[in-house]
């Protein structure tokens, strides 16, 4: 085991644990050829950084609706996607109106985005999953138009399970692009590619890079969501297996995740990294895992509240409560995208099936970002009406208002209401 192991005491900075984050590259360069050479820029660099030339950018819609995966994989997507369904329907807004004072009614409405475009990364393996965390909110939030884009498979083609998840979402347009070029394609637009009002998605540094250029762009984005990690806070009821079981899913997207413990005093690290050897013996993604660990790291803590206390300033995507009385240690957090409860949950429950989404902020970003919902699927607005009651009882205030504030107009706006007889 190669990963960081601290001991905290009075003093201790958990700015240590992030280490440094490595700076995103430059994507301008991409937007830039994107932005003049449209569709023959995303030929040219799928088969740069892809290896794969394309024959056609678009899905055939006929490959959408006729996509099949294994009965038993069928089974379990659709169960995941009602999971999901059902969590987030409820997360629809319902409109406010509120008589502020007589005759003076405010009022706030939601409405959907015209046209999102959803990213689903490819790289090492399919991730039909992110489909349905993206696809399914977007449903629900009634957005009219919704452009899937995710990088070609080996063989130039987009893996069946990502086409089955979209259908099942009623998703219609899905794009065989990744990468930078595909997040640019979303922000500028091309023939082929229409340009969107917000971007959602998580994915690689690149990624991540491209969408903070879009936002610089004037196109809205759903969060900073880059590389994936976690943090578990364990006691002595965690079984180290377990523990051991849930920082390998994580270290196993890639060498850019993180994975951290937080253990007290009385817990047996030591097992848990026997455990995570054990785990590795024979794993297809070792590599990717031990690329991992070497940034990772584990802190002994005196007591739980000190734990949570240093996984409120980690801010991390994942927060697993490994202990006893998980939720009565769930008010003490404060900065997380998603937790998980109890030693029963791992972090991959989340990731699939449970019903939340595992779109969430990465990097520290949940110190002032939360994950994926309805909502951001949707802008809202507000509006008021006066009536002839709420003339006279608001325009007096209105009007003493804008003359301390020297803006005559404003004052006068109202005062002609309340003076004159509305027009017949």
């Amino acid at each position: 085991m190669r990963w960081q192991v601290y001991k905290w005491a009075p003093g201790f900075s958990p700015a240590l644990l992030r280490g440094a984050q490595p700076s995103l590259p430059d994507v301008s360069e991409v937007f830039s050829l994107v932005e003049s050479q449209g569709d023959e820029a995303l030929y040219a660099l799928t088969e740069k950084w892809d290896g794969v030339k394309l024959g056609s950018l678009q899905v055939p819609a006929e490959g959408i609706r006729h996509a099949q995966v294994e009965a038993s994989l069928a089974r379990a997507m659709e169960q995941a996607y009602a999971n999901l369904y059902a969590f987030h329907l409820r997360q629809k807004p319902k409109e406010i109106v509120v008589e502020t004072q007589p005759g003076v009614l405010c009022g706030l409405r939601y409405v959907p985005l015209e046209r999102v475009g959803l990213y689903v990364p490819g790289g090492t393996a399919p991730l039909f999953s992110t489909v349905l965390m993206l696809g399914v909110p977007a449903q629900i939030s009634g957005v009219p138009s919704v452009v899937l884009v995710t990088p070609p498979g080996p063989q130039g083609k987009v893996h069946p399970a990502v086409l089955y998840a979209a259908r099942l979402c009623g998703i219609e347009t899905v794009y065989t692009v990744g990468g930078a070029q595909a997040i640019a394609a979303l922000a500028v637009g091309t023939p082929s590619i229409p340009r969107v009002d917000k971007i959602f998605g998580p994915g690689n540094r690149y990624v991540q890079a491209a969408k903070l250029e879009a936002a610089r762009r004037g196109v809205a984005i759903d969060m900073p969501a880059g590389p994936s990690e976690v943090v578990v806070i364990a006691d002595e009821t965690a079984p180290p297996r377990w523990v051991a079981a849930d920082l390998l899913a994580q270290a196993e997207h890639g060498p850019d995740s993180l994975v951290g413990l937080l253990y007290t005093s009385a817990y047996p690290r030591e097992a848990v990294e026997k455990e995570m050897e054990s785990l590795l013996q024979g794993h297809p993604r070792r590599s990717f895992v031990e690329a991992t660990l070497v940034h990772s790291w584990a802190v002994e803590v005196p007591d739980l509240p000190t734990a949570l206390a240093v996984a409120n300033e980690v801010a991390p995507e994942h927060l697993i409560l490994a202990c006893a009385e998980p939720e009565r240690w769930l008010t003490y957090v404060r900065r997380a995208g998603s937790v998980f409860l109890g030693i029963h949950t791992p972090e991959s429950a989340g990731d699939y099936a449970s019903g939340t989404n595992h779109v969430l902020p990465t990097g520290g970003t949940a110190r002032s970002y939360g994950g994926l919902t309805v909502l951001s699927f949707l802008r809202s607005f507000t509006y008021q009406q006066l009536r002839p009651e709420g003339v006279r009882t608001l325009g007096p205030l209105v009007e003493a208002l804008a003359e301390a504030e020297g803006l005559p107009s404003h004052a006068e706006a109202m005062r002609l209401r309340r003076t004159e007889a509305s027009p017949s």
